[in-house]
Parts: structure tokens; sequence; C-alpha cells
């Protein structure tokens, strides 16, 4: 019953604290090779310690009868959970350091209120090296217990989105020049989670390399991290970010990959694709709009019938199909709008986002959408101006090589990652702003020859050719 206790409570607390612990593993494999000729010219600093470990291991490196001499000039630790102070107190006595040095240089603080400007006045540079707590600040207003998190999030911090960004621009405001942070690769990948904090960071920091990890890292917790390697610009300034990376994926692969991050799409990894929906979009795009919803099925009621699937009733593996009855625009708008987009992976390889046939996935003429809408559901797309069968069919096939040639290109990077899990491949979320900006490159006014051509090339898998023809395609639109 006591482990029990014991487990149920430390769950509670890496939910409470955002706190995922760092192995040794970690340290000795991806950290130590980077510093260990530079040992005696700074303060190693981690305000965000757990049991010490990205620190405490360098003591290893230094000889017995110095590592307390050491210790007292170069390491400085901190931490919010006092039992973690405990635990990293007892740590550095392992390596020899007396229970006396080890609190002298080891505090329990509140680092993410305040930064301790006390190390500031030490004699050797801060070098900051750590795993600060992440949690998103969607959750902590969700949940009581994280809900006085939210004081971090006001003011100057008002924008940010993870305790570990306000982490990161506390050691910016403090102008620290080394940096290694053991961070979620949302940083590098995400959104609107992210885009202010790496506009923000990326002005004054440049990412000297990174190891991204697609794999899980962490016992509990499925987010991917990345370890970043930041050192502080001479000044100010919004620029191209060019760096080198290792990307570890699952069954220990791993890719080499060079990144340019551009202030343009705020910094964020994948903009080449962004780049080509922006250059490659129609002058005169087709029109998008999503969902069946309630509401419009009330307006347009009749007697004239309709199947559909309840995107909101999921049971036993499969949507609830309906038989709605409506009148006949609504019908024939159902009838001639065949599309719909399937925007998160389900994990198998013919699975994976893009669009999708209605009738011949699901076996009914419509998506209906009988509560909330929800981007992780099947979307019915309805076109305008409307397209034919076989136009629609073009569309899909067009939109799905190109979609899959990026993912190729850019290993999916331009795509959220959905959750981590057992799958063969990282499964990946397609925003519906996405959906839309691929869709608006479609050149559904090409003469009948042309899209025979099309066609062709989409059969033979010519991507290439593909966006060579949609890009002289809109040099010859008129405006």
């Amino acid at each position: 019953m006591g482990n029990k206790t014991q487990d149920i409570e430390k769950k509670a607390n890496r939910r409470k604290y955002g706190q995922h612990l760092t192995s040794l593993d970690i340290f000795y494999k991806y950290i130590l090779p980077e510093i260990k000729t530079n040992l005696w010219e700074y303060l190693w600093t981690d305000l965000y310690a757990g049991e010490g470990n990205l620190i405490l291991p360098i003591l290893r490196e230094i000889p017995s009868d110095e590592r307390e001499t050491f210790f007292k000039d170069h390491i400085f630790l901190a931490d919010v959970q006092e039992e973690m102070v405990k635990r990293c107190i007892s740590n550095a006595e392992s390596y020899g350091i007396s229970g006396e040095i080890a609190r002298t240089n080891i505090k329990l603080r509140d680092n993410l209120e305040s930064f301790p400007q006390i190390i500031k006045r030490k004699k050797f540079p801060i070098f900051h090296i750590t795993n600060p707590p992440y949690l998103y600040l969607g959750y902590i207003k969700k949940h009581k217990e994280t809900q006085n998190y939210l004081d971090y999030f006001k003011n100057e911090n008002a924008g940010y989105q993870d305790l570990y960004q306000i982490a990161m621009i506390n050691d910016l405001r403090n102008k620290i020049v080394n940096l290694i942070y053991v961070i979620p690769s949302n940083f590098l990948f995400g959104a609107s989670v992210s885009n202010k904090v790496r506009q923000d960071f990326l002005k004054y920091y440049v990412i000297a390399k990174m190891i991204i990890f697609e794999t899980s890292m962490f016992e509990f917790t499925g987010t991917n991290i990345c370890i970043s390697f930041f050192n502080r610009k001479t000044q100010q300034k919004d620029e191209i970010q060019s760096f080198k990376a290792i990307k570890f994926k699952k069954k220990n692969k791993f890719l080499n990959r060079e990144y340019h991050l551009t202030p343009k799409y705020k910094y964020r990894a994948g903009s080449d694709f962004d780049e080509f929906l922006e250059e490659h979009a129609t002058h005169n795009p087709l029109k998008i709009r999503y969902y069946l919803q309630h509401d419009e099925v009330l307006k347009n009621s009749g007697p004239f019938e309709i199947s559909v699937i309840d995107a909101n009733k999921y049971e036993n593996t499969h949507y609830r199909k309906l038989i709605l009855k409506v009148n006949k625009n609504l019908q024939e708008m159902l009838h001639r709008n065949i599309l719909y987009a399937r925007t998160v992976d389900t994990g198998s390889i013919d699975g994976r986002a893009g669009l999708g046939i209605i009738k011949e996935h699901f076996g009914v003429d419509g998506i209906y959408v009988s509560g909330n809408t929800y981007r992780t559901h099947p979307i019915q797309v309805f076109l305008t101006p409307e397209l034919t069968f076989n136009d629609q069919l073009l569309l899909r096939n067009y939109f799905n090589i190109l979609l899959e040639h990026f993912r190729e290109k850019l290993d999916s990077e331009f795509l959220t990652t959905y959750k981590y899990s057992n799958a063969n491949y990282t499964r990946k979320y397609l925003g519906l702003t996405q959906v839309r900006k691929i869709i608006e490159t479609f050149p559904y006014e090409l003469e009948i020859e042309k899209k025979k051509r099309l066609k062709a090339l989409i059969e033979n898998g010519s991507v290439i050719d593909i966006i060579e023809m949609i890009g002289d395609y809109k040099a010859t639109q008129k405006v």
C-alpha cells in the first residue's frame, strides 16, 4: 500500500510541477562531450536541478582531491521542491562533497518567479544547463492544482505558452551567454504554442546545434524533446538561422538534418512548405468551407433523405450512421461535395492525413456534426465554385501526392506532432489552415488537355514536374 501511495504522490508532483527528471545517460552521451574541455572556465548552473543529473556528473571529471574547491567556485544548483534539493545534496555527497559545502551551493528557490542575482556576482561566467519544467498554459488553466502558475504568465510574460518558455526568457533578460536546454521539440516545430518565444528569443540567441528525439525520452510522458545549444549574440538582430542537428527516430534510426529558420515564418522549422504554398497559390483560388453542422441541417429540413456519419458519435471503432431529412438544395450540395479532410494520422500507412472521398471511406453521403466541431474528426470540405466529380478526384490525388512529397522531403516537420505512440512513424496533425492553403494551389481552371497532363504526372509520381507545372500556370494567370 505504501508503494502505491508513493506512486500516486509522485504522479501528482509530476503534473503539479511539470517535472520530468533527466537521466544520467542524456548528460554523458550528449552534453559532457560538448563541455568537458572548458570545465574550469564557468559557473555550471542548473536553476531547475531536480536531482542534479545535468551538472553533478561533471565532478567525475575532476580529481577527487580538487572536487570540493571546484564545487565551491564552479557549481550552483537550485530547485523549487524541498525533496529534490535534499536528493541533490545527497547526490553531491556521493561524489565526495561534504554536506555542509553542498548546502552552500544547492538552494531551495523558485527561479521561475525571479532570477537569482547572486550568481551573476560570482567570479566565473554562468553556463546554464537545465531541463526546466514543462507545463502548457492550457493545462495550467484547466487544473486547480496548477492555477497558481498563472502568475508567471502576467505582465511582461503575457503571451508565452509554457513554463519552459518563462525559464528561457528569464535567462534572456539576465543576459546569460551560454545555455543548454532540454525542452519540448515544439520549441522548434510548434506554431501558436511557440511562435512568440522563438521570435523573442532568437533575436538574441543563435542555435549552435540541436539533438532532436522523436522517441519517448522520459518514463512518464510522450513529449518529444530536443537538447538545444544556444549562444547569445553580440547584438540583437532578426536574421536567418542555420544549424545542424541530429534527429533520432524510432527503432534507433537517426537523420542528420540542416535547418534554416527564417524570421518571416517566425523561425519555425519546416517553413519550406509555407514558402511553397505562398508562392504557388493561384490568383483565383478555390474557396473552402468546413463542416456540415446541426444548425444548417435544421435550416434546410425537408423530405429528401441523406445518409451521414455523426462525427460526434464514435462507437465500437465506427462512427454512428444516420439518415437525415433535408431539402433538395442541401441534398444536392452534399452529393456534389464528395471530399473530406483527415487531419490526424491514424498510425497505419494507409491512414495518413490528407483528403479522402467520403463515400469510399464511410459509405455515406456526408459527415454530420451533431455537437461541437473538433479539428481531429473527419471534416467534410465544401468548395466554391463546385467541381465535377473527376476534378474533385484530381484534387484529392493532387493534394495527397504534394503532402506526401513534402512529408518525405521535410520529414513531416511542417506538421504538428499529434502524440507519441508505438506506430511505425511519428503521428502528425495537419492543420485546417494548411488544408486550405494546399487546396488554394490547385489549378482547377486548367484547360482539359493540361488537366489530363496533370493527371498523368500524378499517376507517374512526377512531383517535381507537377510543381513546375503549377508554377508555370500561376505565371500565366491574370491577376
